[in-house]
């Protein structure tokens, strides 16, 4: 009797291989063949979970965009006022930043999809619903504090939304050089959030 395949395991598997394998060596050892090896699988069956390899650097991009969103909501919820708009205003702009190997490593990969996206429409489309979605968020809790009193009234929560979503973006990128350290990072981010509060 024919073993029975569990695809979505095995796609897991290339995903994870092909996402280890961008952020050591960057895009160019994303092959087809190199990725099967690390993940432990045939060529074929690499090419059965993807078409192409753009579909299978969308994949990786969706994955990388799951773990900073399921890091938000770890933060969000160990920290001391999970309700608050302000705390998960904080705590999502952080998830985005590096501060340890696994998440300077993911830095690494989204930045090399970053720049191949210019050439790549499936990529683009997933970067860009990405940083869509992140914009919707952040200018909502923006809103949000300010309905609470948290944050200045006169703010515009769409233009200050990405704002603070360049911000992280671009901290991410001096911590990845090793200009910064995440501490200082950190300490930019929040002396941009303690600018748009409120008077009390």
């Amino acid at each position: 009797m024919p073993r029975q395949v569990d695809y979505d395991s095995r796609r897991r598997r290339i995903v994870a291989a092909a996402f280890a394998l961008v952020s050591e060596q960057g895009l160019e050892g994303m092959t087809m063949r190199d990725v099967a090896t690390r993940a432990g699988v045939s060529v074929g069956a690499v090419q059965r979970c993807f078409s192409s390899k753009e579909e299978m650097m969308a994949a990786v991009v969706e994955d990388m965009n799951e773990r900073v969103s399921t890091r938000a909501r770890d933060r969000i919820a160990d920290s001391a006022d999970p309700d608050s708009a302000a705390t998960m205003l904080k705590h999502t702009l952080a998830g985005i930043m590096p501060h340890d190997e696994p998440t300077l490593a993911e830095t690494r990969a989204w930045l090399a999809f970053a720049a191949h996206s210019a050439v790549t429409p499936a990529v683009a489309v997933v970067q860009r619903k990405h940083y869509e979605g992140l914009a919707e968020l952040i200018a909502l809790l923006l809103r949000t504090a300010q309905a609470s009193g948290d944050v200045r009234s006169d703010a515009d929560a769409d233009g200050e939304a990405d704002t603070l979503i360049a911000l992280a973006d671009g901290l991410s990128m001096q911590i990845l050089t090793g200009r910064l350290t995440t501490d200082s990072a950190l300490a930019t981010l929040d002396r941009q959030l303690t600018a748009l509060r409120a008077a009390q």
